[in-house]
């Protein structure tokens, strides 16, 4: 580990003022920690100790001169970028202002059609004319995973006027994509790439992970440090490097989609992560490859009603995908999981996600305890209690339905699904988690993507759409 990511500035600066016994007449009304509620003040009092405000000494998150300045630069060295920030607004807030720094209104972009709905919002408020690419669909991953070389290229010479790319990498199962020759091809056309990289914080650490996109030459990569790094949740960082971004409009448009009073817990959790992956090492590694590789064979031993999706090179070992037999859905299976207490990342129709940290966590004697009786419980549900869902397709390049500004211009009203067949959507219908939608604002909606949604929700799918149970908003 290099001497210099040993440091810790910014978590320094707060742990000093902590010891130095301050006298505050500031916010926040906590007043360290001294003003709180009995009920949770003794789980909560470490973190109020350090949760402060832009007095002299810890800096200015919005005009960083100082401790966060230089916990920034120590992210920007590790991770070699141009110029690294500290987000408290999660992965969304550095996809909001990415897009904003690179559109304008009526321009025409280039987006992956399985983004996250963050993306969508920017391109909305934007005023973007977005054409979305689908990736190809994969029968070993049984997902819309694969974007290529040949897909950038039609796209780029259908569309000449598109002025920025937005792609998602890894996608939320872990699974890349070719993205430095995609990334290379993009920018022979001087186009800048923008990636949503929330899942691949740690592909810094190179094999057995993926590269990063940033190793690859995009231009701007957001990274949500607290999914699969030690970081708390709503911290990401975002990387910038080479020249096609806009760096000036980037930092104003991170001003804007950022509290002005942004969480010191949050950004000394930044600087901590920082260091955690900055010492991560080759027995760690070896450490956590033995540990996944027990974790693989109790899930695939544990029961008949699933199977592990076998990983190679495109897939990041962190991450573990159940394959649920014919006979119960994902969301069924998540179910009884969770009675036993094993809560998994998220399900979907048929597979299910499990998410693993950089190191082991969990006793495995108790898993096997656990999963034991998870498979007595599947062993008790009917097997006419499946939905079948059919897989949706989509078209390989698309455009909406109805633009973003006669959007604003226009008055929606909600209808149930029957009546919504054929009209355009006037609220992005999103399963929650992934939180990809599954019907975009301003797309036509289809006998198709009605019967699949009514599916998804009788089989037990969360959405962060209200009354989608019974209908949609539309214009």
């Amino acid at each position: 580990m290099d001497a210099e990511q040993k440091l810790t500035p910014l978590y320094d600066a707060l742990i000093e003022l902590k010891d130095r016994d301050s006298i505050s007449f500031h916010v926040p009304g906590h007043k360290f920690g001294e003003v709180f509620s009995e009920k949770g003040q003794k789980q909560f009092q470490s973190i109020l100790e350090m949760d402060a405000t832009e007095i002299t000494g810890i800096d200015d998150l919005h005009a960083a001169d100082g401790v966060i300045q230089k916990a920034q630069n120590l992210v920007s060295k590790f991770f070699e970028s141009r110029q690294s920030y500290f987000l408290v607004g999660g992965t969304t807030s550095g996809n909001l202002a990415a897009v904003m720094a690179v559109c304008r209104p009526g321009d025409t972009v280039l987006v992956q059609r399985n983004c996250h709905k963050s993306i969508l919002h920017g391109l909305e408020i934007a005023c973007a004319k977005p054409v979305f690419l689908m990736p190809d669909f994969e029968g070993e991953s049984g997902r819309y995973s694969q974007v290529t070389v040949e897909h950038i290229e039609e796209a780029l010479d259908m569309y000449p006027d598109i002025k920025a790319v937005f792609l998602t990498y890894p996608d939320y199962f872990g699974r890349v994509f070719d993205m430095g020759n995609v990334c290379e091809a993009i920018h022979s056309y001087d186009i800048p790439v923008i990636v949503d990289e929330a899942h691949g914080v740690h592909f810094k650490l190179g094999h057995p992970f993926p590269r990063s996109s940033l190793e690859l030459s995009c231009d701007v990569v957001i990274q949500s440090a607290h999914k699969m790094a030690p970081a708390m949740t709503m911290a990401s960082y975002l990387h910038v490097q080479g020249d096609r971004v806009n760096q000036t409009q980037l930092e104003y448009y991170l001003q804007v989609f950022q509290s002005s009073s942004p969480s010191y817990p949050l950004m000394a959790s930044l600087d901590l992560a920082r260091r955690y992956l900055a010492a991560y090492d080759q027995a760690d590694k070896g450490e956590l490859i033995t540990y996944i590789d027990k974790l693989r064979e109790i899930w695939e031993h544990a029961s008949d009603y699933w199977q592990l999706i076998p990983q190679g090179e495109w897939d990041d070992p962190l991450k573990l995908t159940l394959k649920i037999n014919e006979d119960l859905s994902g969301y069924q299976v998540a179910d009884v999981l969770e009675r036993q207490d094993i809560y998994p990342e998220l399900a979907t129709e048929r597979q299910i996600l499990l998410t693993v940290g950089l190191a082991p966590t969990i006793n495995l004697e108790t898993l096997r305890t656990r999963l034991a009786e998870v498979n007595c419980q599947l062993k008790k549900w009917s097997i006419n209690a499946t939905i079948n869902v059919a897989q949706l397709s989509f078209p390989r390049l698309q455009s909406l339905d109805m633009n973003y500004i006669d959007m604003q211009l226009k008055s929606s009203e909600f209808v149930d699904w029957k009546g919504a067949i054929g009209r355009v959507c006037a609220e992005s219908i999103v399963p929650y988690p992934p939180g990809i939608p599954l019907i975009l604002k301003g797309e036509r909606i289809s006998k198709e993507q009605e019967a699949h949604v009514k599916a998804l929700y009788e089989q037990g799918a969360r959405f962060h759409n209200t009354n989608v149970e019974s209908g949609i908003r539309v214009f």
